[in-house]
């Protein structure tokens, strides 16, 4: 396996503001330097990089500037992600447009995969057929990344309409595209992250490492936190998955290349044995 890390640290996650009265343009974006945290990410021995759809449109007329980091510092970008809210069908066509946009960033800065993540959540609850929208809405989204000759995948997360067991399964069950577990967001949701590999084994396409602590619900660097990262990593393995493992920490109040460290010597650790 491959480790890669998250771009999030540096800067925290933020919408493009463009976004707010049009929904065609509503990235998610790291408020960061993006160039520096790849310099960061490479230098602690991370070979790939994730980052935002909206931290990508940054450098769409400038592609140069982020080429020249990622050849620089030998580092991949392996994947782009942006968000599904699909529940609204009025502006569907809104966001698949930006999800058109996304892949063709993703495309043309050598990324091979697309994560798309959680899903509106309506302030009364969902309706009868929210889910079944959210798994239409991702495999359309899933037919833009194959145009695009790009893998893509479900990344359920707290605080969306993914954040229960049951919602989870509606929509996992209701689509067919790939899986990408969030190990802390699945656990805070309180769902197994053992036990949904396990599930969607066969779907596994992408995978979040996070860690987080569950007193606090507080994300930390792994190994740090709760997760039982070893137990995950034999599912993993049951399912056959051997390809990047993408670590990532949404917040972090010290230094985000030295939380960067403390993970990747605990994924030198934990693979060790």
């Amino acid at each position: 396996m491959k480790f890669g890390y998250q771009t999030i640290t540096w800067g925290g996650v933020v919408g493009h503001p463009g976004g707010v009265t049009s929904i065609k343009d509503l990235f998610y974006m790291t408020h960061g330097d993006t160039q520096a945290a790849i310099r960061d990410i490479a230098s602690v021995g991370y070979q790939g990089v994730e980052v935002f759809d909206g931290n990508l449109a940054e450098f769409a007329d400038k592609a140069e500037e982020l080429l020249s980091v990622l050849s620089e510092t030998n580092t991949e970008l392996v994947s782009v992600y942006t968000g599904a809210n699909f529940i609204y069908d009025e502006i569907l066509d809104d966001e698949l447009y930006k999800i058109e946009q996304a892949a063709t960033l993703a495309k043309k800065f050598g990324a091979s995969r697309i994560v798309l993540g959680g899903g509106a959540k309506r302030p009364d609850g969902p309706k009868a057929d929210d889910f079944k929208k959210v798994g239409r809405g991702l495999d359309m989204a899933a037919d833009i990344a194959r145009k695009h000759g790009l893998e893509s995948s479900y990344h359920p997360h707290l605080g969306t309409i993914s954040e229960t067991l049951d919602g989870f399964h509606q929509i996992m069950d209701s689509c067919s595209i790939g899986f990408c577990p969030d190990t802390a967001h699945l656990t805070l949701s309180g769902i197994d992250p053992v036990a949904a590999i396990d599930r969607y084994g066969d779907r596994l396409k992408h995978i979040h490492f996070k860690d987080v602590s569950k007193k606090t619900g507080n994300f930390t660097p792994l190994g740090e936190g709760d997760i039982d990262f070893k137990e995950i990593l034999s599912a993993i393995k049951r399912a056959n998955y051997d390809s990047w493992l993408m670590v990532e920490l949404d917040s972090y109040e010290g230094d985000p290349k030295k939380a960067a460290e403390i993970s990747k010597r605990y994924l030198e650790q934990l693979f060790a044995n």
